[in-house]
């Protein structure tokens, strides 16, 4: 059986019980049958066993059986939470399974370019596994290149780019991949600080601009379709819906918060909003914001 149509077979197994939370054996294989997921083939204990196995390794998630009913249900649906590696790979693997089963229409599937930078993810994640430092040959936009040795932390996805977070000996950095020429193992280990977590270093900025901006309250008034973009797409963790109204123009709106640091990459991105997005407090990042805009329209 080939490796796509395997995880297919997981996928659906992850996706039915999410949709349908307990199932036993026998409703799992009866709908394995009308979805024909295998073919018409039918679905056995042993390899439903085997899959279960498969599961946990892949995606970290644990299928359980209720003693008393025999029903079968996911243990720690929490798993595939927002930003988690397991949720980014079933994504994926779900896309994958997906789009190579529609070949013949592949002419209207539309999408985005592939992340630049891949070429080192390789080499990146060895040093990542084996505690091994990397030497880097790398060159910032408009900058000369230049070699160096870092302990490589992390490595996040952000805009169609790879990043690594690096700790040089002095403080911590981040390298976008698609600007290394070149990277390479080296003799020299390094240890993860006890304790640190790249999910909590990055827990209160967007993106991957790091600064000493301080963690601010924000509060953000979306106009017309922006309140439900940012509903079903919400741009950070710490988003909340403070309340909804309508002005004396008669437009309506929704008032969002973020407890976030405002680095260029939020502010940005709020501005690719357009007029739908107003930053409402603190007065400082309303500014921040105006004088953005200002020095955008003066280059019209």
């Amino acid at each position: 059986m080939k490796p796509a149509q395997i995880f297919n077979q997981y996928i659906w197994i992850i996706n039915t019980l999410r949709a349908y939370k307990q199932l036993t054996f026998e409703e799992l294989a009866r709908k394995w049958r009308n979805d024909e997921v295998a073919d018409g083939n039918p679905l056995v204990r042993s390899s439903f066993n085997r899959h279960r196995d498969a599961i946990a390794d892949m995606f970290g998630i644990d299928i359980r059986c209720t003693p008393k009913t025999y029903k079968y249900y996911i243990e720690n649906p929490e798993t595939l939470g927002n930003d988690s590696l397991e949720r980014w790979l079933f994504s994926s693997l779900a896309v994958h399974g997906v789009l190579s089963d529609s070949v013949s229409i592949k002419d209207r599937v539309v999408l985005e370019s592939v992340p630049a930078g891949v070429e080192h993810l390789g080499t990146i994640i060895q040093a990542i596994k084996s505690g091994k430092k990397i030497l880097i040959r790398y060159q910032r936009f408009g900058g000369e290149a230049y070699d160096k040795v870092v302990a490589p932390y992390a490595i996040k996805l952000f805009c169609q780019r790879w990043y690594l977070l690096s700790f040089t000996g002095r403080h911590y950095a981040n390298y976008a991949l698609d600007r290394m020429q070149s990277v390479k193992l080296t003799d020299e280990n390094f240890e993860l600080p006890e304790g640190f977590s790249p999910q909590d270093y990055f827990s209160e900025y967007y993106g991957v601009m790091t600064t000493d901006e301080p963690l601010t309250h924000m509060v953000v008034r979306a106009h017309s379709w922006a309140p439900n973009y940012l509903r079903t797409l919400p741009l950070h963790h710490s988003q909340r819906e403070l309340r909804s109204g309508k002005l004396p123009s008669g437009s309506e709106y929704t008032d969002f918060s973020f407890d976030i640091r405002p680095t260029i990459d939020f502010l940005s991105q709020l501005l690719s909003h357009g007029d739908g997005i107003e930053v409402l407090e603190p007065k400082e990042v309303r500014q921040q914001m105006l004088k953005m805009i200002d020095d955008t329209r003066n280059r019209y």
